[in-house]
């Protein structure tokens, strides 16, 4: 059987009258910026992450330099991120002339470490940028408590947790203001590039506000030197749609995570571990295993794709060549994460397949 990793077409397919509608209508009505989807969407969302304030804007990575420039972060400031993620968010510390200082993750969870935290803090550290990994919120109580401490501010890097929970409160609502990509492939993704933030800061919301939007929020008139960094008509329509639908899909996602957890026991491969008041969006399930290579090819002859998140870590990629742009406290090897096939268009016998050329490979059946 063949197993993609992640059928984009699938939603569509799904939604397909729901969609068709949208488009119909913003073609129709001829309004195709800064309109009713967007405004709609951004109650919508806000609503969903129980927070007060939603921007929608063009992607993930401008959604974290619009947050960073919002909080005055200035060039030769210090901003903590962890040495696992997506290179975005790094560049976009590195966008405001600011100078990311990595920490490592904790080896169950691949979130950043906050044991480690406190060590790299130093006088020009002035935030610090968790990122919800493969959709697992980090232990945002102990980040938050030694932000407090040190008066830093805490931006969520939620690019990857769209309905992921932590302790009763959703991602978007666990720092001071946070940041959400849209892109495709996401739990909640549109149709080309998109991104939000969310916050209950008022004044954060304002400056954000008239910073996507080149720097103002009455017509021609520009109280800051601002971007365009709005989020359309069509894709805040469509992600209204998907919205809808993002318990559900995840809940099924979740559903895919403990088969996986429960069939894997007693194999050579570690799967993630959450506490009991942590629950993941599972954008992505990441095992651990030393024979990995020898693993995702066995799967591969068998029909199962599986890809590899990330296997350069930012500190070792060549736009970060100047080790003079950033501090690595600690280096993080990713040689041994695999992530599997998982999303709520998996059929049964999809999932089935998966676990079983796990087990054959480990020689369970």
């Amino acid at each position: 059987m063949q197993v993609p990793f992640l059928d984009l077409s699938a939603t569509y397919k799904e939604l397909k009258s729901e969609l068709d509608e949208v488009y119909f209508r913003v073609m129709t009505k001829g309004h195709y910026i800064m309109g009713d989807e967007l405004s709609r969407f951004e109650s919508e969302f806000a609503k969903y992450c129980g927070a007060k304030y939603c921007v929608g804007v063009s992607n993930g990575l401008d959604a974290l330099v619009l947050l960073l420039k919002a909080y005055g972060i200035q060039p030769g400031d210090e901003v903590i991120v962890p040495s696992n993620t997506f290179i975005a968010t790094w560049l976009a510390v590195s966008s405001v002339g600011a100078i990311p200082v990595s920490v490592a993750p904790k080896a169950d969870s691949f979130n950043i470490d906050p044991a480690k935290i406190s060590a790299a803090i130093t006088p020009k550290t002035k935030a610090v940028m968790p990122v919800h990994l493969y959709g697992i919120p980090c232990d945002m109580d102990e980040i938050n408590k030694i932000a407090k401490q040190y008066s830093l501010v805490v931006i969520e890097d939620a690019a990857q947790a769209q309905g992921a929970n932590y302790k009763g409160k959703y991602a978007g609502n666990l720092g001071d203001a946070a940041a959400f990509s849209f892109y495709p492939g996401k739990n909640l993704g549109a149709y080309g590039d998109a991104g939000s933030i969310t916050t209950n800061d008022p004044v954060i919301y304002e400056k954000v506000l008239a910073l996507r939007n080149y720097g103002s929020v009455e017509k021609y008139v520009h109280k800051v030197q601002g971007h365009n960094f709005r989020l359309d008509e069509l894709q805040a329509g469509f992600l209204r749609v998907r919205l809808a639908h993002l318990s559900a899909w995840n809940k099924k996602r979740e559903d895919i995570a403990k088969k996986y957890t429960e069939s894997f026991k007693g194999l050579e491969v570690k799967v993630p571990v959450l506490a009991a008041d942590v629950h993941s969006s599972w954008h992505l399930f990441v095992v651990q295993t030393n024979r990995r290579e020898e693993l995702r090819s066995f799967l591969q002859q068998k029909g199962i794709t599986t890809l590899i998140h990330y296997p350069i870590p930012p500190a070792k990629q060549e736009a970060y060549a100047d080790k003079e742009s950033f501090i690595e406290t600690e280096s993080y090897d990713s040689s041994q994460l695999l992530s599997l096939p998982i999303g709520p268009q998996m059929s049964a016998e999809m999932v089935a397949a998966v676990i079983a050329g796990v087990k054959s490979f480990y020689n369970k059946i």
